[in-house]
């Protein structure tokens, strides 16, 4: 029988078999947002929202509602975060607020499709970018991406407070590095300010609602990562508060990076030269500063990927995790290492199924809408849980109460909706594998279900 909030349950809300230390402070916290953020998506999309958003002022507001629509699920993630401090996130959400089955399909996808395909898609924007600088082909990409899988999982695996380390380490230089180029564009560049105009004028005829729709997957995708923390609540230290504090600040950090950064692409080339450079932040610089400055950020693209492609690696077995410890998760995932105190099974088994999706979605575009429109579905299914839990269970600890609600998560709800029929019309057979998956958990929970672990 699954745990539930009023029973076995510590004094801080956290399972009692939960074996992993508490390592996450507020800083730590902050940045394992930041690191988990700030990652390929702001050099690798910005082409394919151009080309779908042909006016300046439309680009600019399609991050704008990426990061609103991102702060309003941190909205809600921080009251059922703050509430439920436990290791594996929406899948305690679904478990409490609805059935076993429910946080099963939702942990089942979280894991095997946001997590593991968004390690999959860094891996792969890994690979493609070392080599295009080693002259590699398409089999050069994939071993390069499965070895980036294999080593930031090896690193993983020997300890959490030394992932913790790489993390912050990682946040600060990729934020650091954003404010020296957004700097040196505005003191030294040699862009044109005009390009960012017309922000407002004709921004409604230049592309359709479905196109502003379906640029924001992409968008969604950079913005993935802001709700690490609540996968790793179980090992923060005083989640209550340190939780919801570092979702808003981790967040708002990504937001002002990723908007500086587009004003300077956009400052930079013009839109039409925008659409078609497959990485933006090298096009960039390479227009402002000259060659060398465009190699340099290529490197940065690269270490920025890795720090994302860790942080990610370090959350999503998290998940497996909290299933195993119910009994939802098959091959002994709830095991921790008795010298480095790490989820090292859940660990390989992300690895495993990361590198699977590698060999069946090989291109990034591909991997990117998987992911992405998986994302949409489970953060509406967290929105949605959060009701019922107000409803049904309002005599339940909350240390934070969503802002806003019930409409600013409502009008999350509906945004997300629209998204999510943008995608299925423009990227029907990305969003039918994405739903494959989640069906397929079905038959799994029926077996877990009828071997007896769970009633």
């Amino acid at each position: 029988m699954a745990a539930t909030a009023s029973a076995g349950a510590d004094e801080r809300g956290r399972d009692p078999r939960d074996r992993l230390a508490r390592e996450f402070g507020t800083y730590d916290t902050t940045m394992l947002v930041v690191s988990s953020v700030i990652g390929s998506g702001i050099f690798l999309t910005p082409a394919a929202i151009a080309r779908l958003l042909p006016n300046p002022g439309l680009v600019l507001a399609a991050w704008i509602a990426g990061g609103l629509l991102s702060l309003a699920g941190a909205l809600a993630n921080a009251e059922l975060g703050a509430m439920f401090p436990r290791a594996g996130g929406d899948y305690v959400y679904l478990r409490e607020g609805w059935h076993p089955a429910a946080g099963f399909l939702v942990g089942w996808l979280s894991f095997f499709v946001i997590y593991a395909g968004t390690v999959a898609s860094l891996a792969v924007a890994f690979g493609e970018a070392v080599a295009a600088h080693l002259g590699l082909g398409a089999p050069g990409v994939l071993v390069l991406a499965v070895a980036a899988t294999v080593g930031t999982s090896a690193i993983n695996y020997v300890g959490v407070r030394r992932g913790v380390q790489v993390n912050n380490l990682g946040g600060w230089l990729k934020l650091v590095g954003a404010a020296l180029f957004v700097g040196a564009a505005l003191v030294l560049g040699g862009g044109d300010a005009a390009r960012l105009r017309p922000l407002v004028a004709g921004a409604a005829a230049a592309a359709p609602l479905s196109a502003f729709g379906l640029a924001l997957s992409p968008v969604l995708f950079t913005y993935l990562g802001w709700n690490a923390p609540v996968y790793v609540a179980s090992e923060i230290r005083d989640p209550e508060r340190t939780l919801p504090r570092a979702l808003f600040l981790g967040l708002g950090l990504c937001m002002l990076a990723y908007l500086a950064l587009n004003a300077v692409y956009l400052y930079a080339l013009p839109l039409s030269a925008l659409a078609v450079e497959p990485d933006a932040g090298t096009a960039a610089a390479t227009a402002l500063f000259g060659a060398a400055a465009g190699r340099c950020v290529g490197f940065f693209v690269i270490g920025s990927i890795l720090g994302t492609l860790h942080a990610t690696i370090l959350v999503g077995p998290r998940i497996a995790y909290a299933m195993a410890l119910d009994g939802l998760f098959i091959g002994g995932a709830s095991a921790v290492h008795p010298e480095y105190r790490t989820p090292h099974r859940a660990i390989v088994a992300q690895a495993l199924a990361a590198m699977a999706l590698l060999l069946v979605l090989r291109r990034f575009p591909s991997v990117l809408d998987y992911t992405t429109f998986a994302i949409v579905l489970a953060t509406m299914a967290d929105t949605a849980v959060l009701y019922r839990l107000r409803r049904r269970r309002p005599e339940l600890h909350r240390p934070y109460r969503a802002w806003g609600y019930p409409w600013i998560p409502g009008l999350y709800l509906i945004a997300n909706a629209g998204v999510a029929a943008a995608m299925l019309v423009g990227r029907p057979l990305e969003c039918a594998i994405g739903l494959g998956v989640l069906l397929a958990g079905w038959p799994f929970y029926l077996w877990l279900r009828r071997s007896g672990r769970i009633s």
